[in-house]
């Protein structure tokens, strides 16, 4: 069969993509991942016929907006002239993805494309196409009673579906619009994530059931539509393990900081904090750079900088994980049974760190909050043997990652081969 994954933004988006792709490829099916041109060489590690398509995600536009909408939500015009340079690049390239999107495709058994806002334009593809789509979520995007405990299910459900109905006048709107009238598709009513609902998508939920409590049943309506399969990620090895966990074993572990796809707004003050902290509570540190550059710094003996690194490989030896907050990071640490301190950035990050608090697993803060006083706090509570435990706990309840991938990809498999899902407006 052919399939057709579509996956923009960060390196932590174009993940699951890739390894469901990653098992679809070595079942012998012809795959083809559609990411950003920064990612291509990432992509084709794990499906050889990887092409891009769009911009590159403007990370440090990303980080200011929501920096802002947590410290300084008045400064509305602000806030509007960062959204705009966040997604200026999207939609001045969103007919150059549309094309490329429809042409591979062509004669396509599915369409699979991440939920991120973007899923969208491949629905309008699919649609064109006559072919069935499947959309990956990170976390349960759509309407439930479960993803605000503070709230009362209804009202939560009542939050969402607004949200939804808002959506219809969204950044990409007019280039939406634009798309179906080159499709030749009529002009679209209500909102896009009730028209994918609509379509009869296959919404995979990239997350384990034990996360949100309650979910599952609150969606049994919804049968095998919207299965919860656990969070899709690789365990690459990289160059730099062996010699990191002989580091690692080399004295007591240490606790891993990681700062994901978002550039820190200064890798010398942050690595320096790190240091002192750790140093204060007789603790070594492993600091991931991630996609900030934190070249040329100096090196001390009880704090190691490294480059990208495999997490499933690293956070198992460690004491716990500090992090940004996303989807894959968060469950990695979670399932080498850490416990993690999330610093986010984002909503969606804000989210699971909403989680780890609830469930007792770990804490949480925003990453513009951060200061040594507060870090060396959150560490003392993070250290507590009682967080460990349940962490470890929680960890038993969580899918491991091949178990995760395989599900998806048998879904995606059964899914294109039943004739109901090529009747999208049955």
């Amino acid at each position: 069969m052919k399939f057709v994954l579509s996956s923009w933004g960060s390196r932590g988006d174009v993940e699951p993509c890739a390894a469901v792709g990653r098992e679809l490829v070595r079942r012998g099916h012809d795959v083809t991942l559609a990411v950003p041109p920064d990612l291509v060489g990432f992509g084709t590690s794990a499906v050889p016929n990887t092409v891009g398509f769009g911009p590159t995600l403007q990370m440090d536009s990303y980080r200011d907006f929501w920096t802002g909408v947590f410290s300084q939500p008045w400064k509305v015009r602000e806030l509007t002239r960062l959204m705009r340079d966040v997604w200026a690049p999207y939609r001045h390239n969103y007919a150059q993805m549309s094309a490329v999107l429809n042409e591979l495709a062509e004669d396509a058994d599915l369409i699979v494309v991440n939920n991120t806002g973007f899923d969208v334009q491949a629905a309008n593809v699919a649609e064109y196409r006559n072919i069935p789509l499947a959309t990956l979520h990170w976390h349960p995007l759509r309407p439930n009673g479960q993803i605000m405990p503070f709230l009362p299910p209804p009202v939560c459900r009542a939050i969402m579906h607004a949200n939804d109905w808002l959506s219809r006048g969204g950044y990409a709107r007019d280039a939406e619009m634009a798309q179906r009238a080159d499709l030749g598709l009529p002009r679209a009513s209500g909102s896009w994530p009730q028209r994918i609902v609509k379509y009869r998508a296959l919404e995979i939920q990239a997350y384990d059931a034990a996360w949100f409590p309650g979910l599952s049943a609150e969606w049994a309506k919804w049968g095998d539509r919207r299965p919860i399969v656990g969070a899709l990620a690789m365990e690459i090895p990289t160059p730099a393990d062996d010699e990191i966990l002989s580091w690692i074993a080399a004295g007591p572990p240490p606790i891993f900081f990681g700062f994901g796809s978002t550039p820190v707004t200064s890798p010398s003050d942050t690595v320096a904090m790190i240091s002192d902290v750790c140093a204060q509570l007789g603790e070594r540190a492993v600091i991931g750079a991630g996609f900030s550059d934190f070249t040329g710094l100096p090196q001390c003996e009880h704090a190691k900088v490294v480059g990208t690194v495999n997490f499933g490989a690293i956070f198992p030896a460690c004491r716990a994980v500090v992090h940004h907050g996303g989807a894959g990071t968060t469950a990695f640490g979670l399932r080498a049974g850490m416990p993690t301190l999330i610093l986010a950035t984002d909503a969606d990050q804000a989210l699971w760190g909403r989680q780890v608090e609830k469930l007792g697993v770990g804490l949480a803060r925003r990453l513009s909050r951060l200061t040594e006083t507060s870090l060396a706090a959150d560490l003392r509570i993070l250290l507590d043997p009682h967080r460990a435990e349940a962490a470890r706990e929680f960890s038993t309840k969580m899918a491991k990652p091949v178990e995760s991938v395989v599900r998806a990809a048998d879904l995606m498999e059964k899914f294109a081969r039943t004739p109901r899902s090529r009747s999208p407006r049955s």
